[in-house]
């Protein structure tokens, strides 16, 4: 009876760890969306839910998200250190997650959706908030969904930022929008491939 016992515990946390990583883990091909759908069910239907919530194209909020977190659950900004670089004191900033957004924006966008407990480590979560601060963009900056390079730049910038030009003088900056809005592409390509998987 104790060896079924432990048999079946060690089975059941097999299992939690499997059910874990798989959710969490780093798809190893960035480059294919298809593969990464594949591999993911549950993305293609946040995709399919933000893109009918929201308007938002999937290949632009993958592509965001690419950039931002490359599909990390749980990252963050790098450490700040002071005494001469030597001390950690806190981070770069509070972005952290599959979307990088900020406590601020996140605790916004909260409050406006009335999902009080979306978690930035939820990749579901994530995509709804992209979706929602890309229809912010559209309305208060007047940019495209499909314009991936300029929703980056508001994505990174803020609202504000955007419309100040505060972006003009980042050459790093710019060079990382015409990056997501080539990765944007590609994965637009692929989906009409795999456009299946996005439902």
């Amino acid at each position: 009876m104790k060896i079924l016992t432990a048999t079946l515990l060690g089975a059941a946390a097999l299992c939690v760890a499997a059910c874990s990583s798989t959710s969490t883990s780093v798809p190893r091909d960035q480059t294919n969306i298809c593969g990464m759908l594949g591999d993911r069910e549950d993305w293609g239907e946040a995709l399919a839910d933000a893109e009918q919530k929201w308007g938002a194209p999937p290949h632009v909020v993958m592509a965001i998200i690419w950039k931002e977190s490359s599909f990390r659950h749980d990252a963050k900004t790098p450490k700040k250190y002071t005494f001469f670089g030597l001390v950690p004191n806190g981070r770069v900033s509070s972005a952290y997650g599959y979307s990088q957004a900020l406590d601020g924006t996140w605790g916004w966008y909260q409050d406006e959706t009335g999902n009080g407990w979306a978690s930035r480590e939820d990749f579901d979560d994530s995509v709804d908030f992209i979706g929602w601060y890309m229809t912010k963009t559209r309305r208060s900056n007047g940019l495209a969904m499909t314009d991936a390079y300029s929703q980056y730049l508001a994505y990174h910038e803020g609202h504000t930022g955007f419309k100040r030009g505060t972006w003009k003088q980042k050459a790093w900056l710019k060079k990382a929008a015409s990056r997501v809005t080539r990765r944007a592409e590609d994965y637009q390509r692929q989906l009409s491939g795999c456009r299946g998987l996005v439902a």
